[in-house]
């Protein structure tokens, strides 16, 4: 796969300034990244289980309670295209450290609302603020060696996934032992915590970016949608990002449901224990990284996604053996962060000195195909089942891998097997 090591041998004017820094990314250090970045998205998830708990002791109507998820998903929305492509024109450890203490600010609005606009409002700003997880991944990106990013990338992101699969089951089991507000208590101690730490521990980036010095704010944004029609390899991949990210929250937005009815009844608990089992197919996101670091993007995006494409016929039988469920969350979790490194790892070598606003721009179609799964497979479960839903993760996964053949042979700019 030599045409896959091209683009790691990409011209230094396309390569930036990474890895110009003395600074020395440690192990320790890349798993702090990890853990703040688990810790900052998890915020979004949190509520999802506390729905009813919030709603009756705010007196919402359920509209307006199923209006929480919504709102915290627009401000996450929101925040990867206005707030994380200033990562590119300031320090990165100051925007991060300044995201972190705002976000204290917005879980403590949460905890202590005592009405549904203020709760609303503290969620939306959460949802905002929880965007600094991406300025994490490029200000990690940018710090790690051309030859090693890969890697590091899939450790950072398998502290995102993390995240998003325990937050549901740490905020279940917080709020059986003191209320949902504590929930948001916690989050928001842990991250001073961290704001504290990270203040602490990692370096200035000084101006980021030295192409984009001097761009006035509505410049900066304008030059996110310009690398898009620019570069077909970032539209390519977010495209990829979109279909994968609706096949994962098909899934996880509606597993609940069948293993809360016949022949199972389990308890929230329990449901929310299943997040465990993805944290192990997520884990693997590392093992894309150093494959994508060999020269391996093509082959390991290929593999993952006819993996992500298989592993709806064991999630199929779901209603008949929990085995055959938990072997489909594993494949589906692995298929899922290993394209998702892959496409991180990709993009952000296209313009280093832009990281933050390719990332950002990149997770906009991720949230996109989040909240295109969710929908669909909510609305489609009611209407026609589990064996419905599953139908409709594996179209999301085979137009992934129809994708891939139609573009696997494709040039892309200088040197092939971009895609």
């Amino acid at each position: 796969m030599s045409d896959d090591r091209d683009l790691a041998r990409a011209p230094a004017e396309r390569r930036g300034r990474e890895g110009s820094s003395a600074f020395v990314l440690s192990r320790g250090v890349v798993a702090l990244f990890a853990v703040a970045c688990g810790a900052a998205v998890a915020n979004v998830y949190f509520s999802q289980p506390l729905l009813v708990t919030m709603g009756h002791d705010l007196g919402m109507s359920p509209a307006l309670v199923g209006s929480v998820v919504t709102l915290t998903h627009v401000g996450y929305g929101l925040g990867l295209f206005f707030l994380v492509p200033l990562g590119d024109v300031t320090d990165r450890r100051r925007l991060i450290v300044t995201q972190l203490l705002l976000l204290v600010a917005a879980l403590a609005v949460v905890a202590a609302a005592r009405t549904a606009a203020m709760l609303l409002a503290g969620l939306a700003a959460t949802g905002l603020l929880a965007v600094v997880t991406q300025t994490l991944v490029a200000f990690a990106a940018s710090l790690a060696p051309a030859s090693g990013r890969g890697r590091v990338v899939g450790l950072v992101t398998s502290g995102v996934v993390t995240g998003i699969l325990l937050a549901r089951t740490a905020s279940g089991l917080l709020a059986d032992l003191a209320g949902w507000r504590s929930v948001y208590v916690a989050s928001a101690a842990l991250t001073a915590l961290l704001a504290l730490v990270l203040h602490r521990v990692l370096p200035s980036s000084g101006a980021a970016a030295p192409t984009a010095h001097g761009l006035r704010y509505g410049q900066l944004l304008r030059s996110t949608v310009t690398l898009f029609a620019r570069e077909r390899l970032l539209r390519l991949r977010a495209l990829f990002g979109l279909l994968v990210f609706a096949a994962f929250s098909t899934l996880w937005s509606s597993v609940a449901l069948p293993l809360s009815e016949a022949p199972y009844y389990l308890s929230h608990s329990a449901i929310g224990a299943l997040g465990l089992v993805g944290v192990a197919g997520a884990l693997a996101a590392s093992v894309a990284g150093r494959l994508n670091d060999g020269g391996h993007s093509r082959r390991t995006t290929g593999i993952a996604l006819a993996l992500l494409a298989a592993s709806w016929v064991p999630l199929a039988l779901t209603r008949s053996s929990l085995w055959a469920l938990i072997v489909g969350v594993v494949l589906l979790d692995l298929a899922v962060q290993a394209v998702h490194v892959t496409n991180q790892t990709l993009i952000y070598a296209l313009h280093p000195d832009a990281g933050s606003r390719l990332i950002g721009g990149y997770m906009v179609f991720y949230s996109i195909g989040s909240a295109t799964g969710a929908i669909a497979a909510t609305s489609l479960y009611a209407a026609a089942g589990w064996g419905a839903v599953c139908v409709l993760g594996a179209a999301f996964s085979c137009l992934g891998l129809l994708l891939w053949v139609l573009y696997r042979v494709a040039a892309d700019g200088p040197g092939p097997g971009r895609t």
